[in-house]
């Protein structure tokens, strides 16, 4: 596979590269690929595991991680990233419902589980393992790794992401963001969600170095930010929720970060003012905002956000297909729609993953195929416009109010245009099913009004300019931040029982 052969050509050519580092844990090209050669010796001989059976990764942002990771897939065996962070139940879940044959444990603490091998990397001596032969690495076709992703009756979907699926996706990334080689990438998503992989593998075949920060930095502002000072960071990849969250101080601009060249969006909307701001305290910038299910790879579209995109007051774009994947917009019927009209958006091409592991009847309602690709279904609204892609929300953010069809997220859209709000969320009042109200949780800009209803009755003068009446929420709420998930993304769930509290 071109992606290991490219990492084992610069663990030969600088082996003293760092590849990944967390805090003053890091690990070098050259010791990456050694150590991972021989802990894939260790699982192969001592695990007598069928190939391509899965093997759970447990850990957070450790140099184990990407160790064993590549470990995983030198041997023949795609890995399943889970994070500390995950509930035990959940965890257990996982290894059951994937039928993983061993857990590799990357932690310090003892994890036990029914029923399945756990490997704890912390014991291992691999000086003595003897390294595996490039015979037994993963083909194009096999299963590279898995990802869990929350499925709508409670229980995870592992989606199976192929050496052929990420091989497409790092080559476009590395091939036509102009990222270069060597750079330092951010990496601020935990490996159990797939935005790791935008900064994790390119970083890889590129040369790079991966800067992790892990959860006890993220979740305080003074060590997340004495951090990014010393990170030299030139490709942040991040959701615009985790961006927007450092907005608050000051000081997160060019000065603080002089060698950011590159901004990489993905996993939720790129607000315009989230855009435009970024582009006040980072002028030099390039912004990409970028599109993609999991079931797709990661992203598949990609936009440079320009300074003529940032004086239109409408939403950004998502930019452009990757060169090898086509994007259609279908009816109910699943009939294509012409230019212009709003459906759903059906990817289509090398990126489109295998399916989810042991979920039949899921996978034959979400993937087909489409002009001799495998396509998927993606869930989202969105339009075409002269090939250039618009993203209009989830097809389930769809409500209907007295009688009015609506999108959430358009209404979230007009909240970020007013000069009075930093973020805001909408949150759908159903105490019986049917929805009466809708409730704007709002973290507002500073201002100089003294009692709450004031600030609301000028928001409200605002989006009165923007939206029907029927639009605008009956409720506004107000808080300090909005809560994020752990891979970044606004936690709704969190937020509503904040508002309802």
């Amino acid at each position: 596979m071109k992606l290991l052969t490219t990492i084992a050509q610069h663990a030969a050519v600088t082996p003293e590269k760092i590849a990944f580092r967390n805090g003053d844990e890091r690990i070098s090209y050259g010791m990456l690929w050694d150590r991972s050669s021989r802990l894939a010796g260790l699982i192969r001989n001592s695990c007598q595991l069928k190939r391509q059976t899965p093997i759970v990764v447990y850990g957070h942002m450790g140099t184990d991680m990407p160790v064993s990771f590549l470990a995983c897939v030198k041997a023949g065996y795609p890995y399943i990233p889970v994070d500390t962070s995950i509930p035990m139940e959940r965890v257990r879940l996982i290894v059951e419902k994937s039928g993983a044959g061993l857990v590799i444990d990357t932690t310090n603490t003892v994890l036990e589980l029914d029923n399945v091998a756990v490997l704890h990397t912390t014991a291992l001596q691999l000086d003595q393992e003897e390294a595996i032969g490039q015979d037994l690495w993963v083909g194009e076709e096999d299963v590279f790794y898995i990802i869990y992703t929350s499925g709508s009756t409670g229980n995870p979907k592992g989606v199976q992401v192929t050496a052929e699926n990420l091989q497409s996706f790092t080559d476009w990334m590395t091939g036509d963001f102009s990222l270069g080689q060597g750079k330092v990438f951010l990496n601020q998503a935990p490996f159990s969600f797939d935005l790791s992989v935008m900064d994790f593998y390119p970083a890889l075949q590129s040369g790079g170095t991966v800067h992790a920060l892990d959860k006890e930095v993220i979740n305080k502002p003074k060590l997340l930010f004495e951090n990014l000072v010393h990170s030299d960071i030139q490709v942040w990849t991040s959701t615009p929720s985790f961006v927007q969250m450092c907005f608050p101080n000051p000081d997160f601009n060019a000065a603080m970060l002089p060698e950011l060249e590159t901004f990489l969006f993905c996993g939720e909307v790129l607000p315009l003012a989230v855009a435009r701001e970024l582009k006040e305290r980072f002028p030099k910038a390039t912004i990409f905002n970028t599109y993609g299910p999991t079931e797709a790879t990661v992203a598949v579209t990609s936009m440079e956000v320009t300074e003529e995109l940032l004086i239109k007051d409408e939403a950004l774009p998502v930019g452009y297909p990757k060169p090898d994947m086509r994007i259609f917009v279908v009816d109910e019927t699943g009939s294509p729609l012409p230019d212009g009209e709003k459906g759903e958006l059906i990817i289509a091409g090398p990126s489109v993953t295998k399916g989810y592991l042991g979920e039949v009847l899921l996978t034959e309602k979400a993937y087909g195929i489409m002009e001799g690709m495998q396509a998927y279904r993606t869930g989202d609204a969105g339009v075409l416009k002269d090939g250039l892609v618009y993203c209009q929300g989830r097809l389930d953010y769809q409500i209907k109010l007295h009688g009015y069809r609506m999108e959430l997220e358009d209404i979230e859209f007009h909240l970020h245009q007013s000069e009075y709000i930093e973020s805001a969320i909408i949150i759908p009042f159903a105490p019986n099913e049917e929805i009466e109200y809708l409730i704007a949780a709002v973290v507002p800009k500073e201002h100089d009004f003294e009692k709450e209803y004031q600030l609301t009755a000028a928001i409200r003068k605002d989006l009165a300019l923007r939206l029907p009446a029927y639009m605008i929420p009956r409720k506004f709420t107000y808080h300090e931040a909005i809560p994020m998930t752990m891979n970044g993304k606004a936690d709704r769930k969190k937020m509503k029982e904040e508002v309802f509290a």
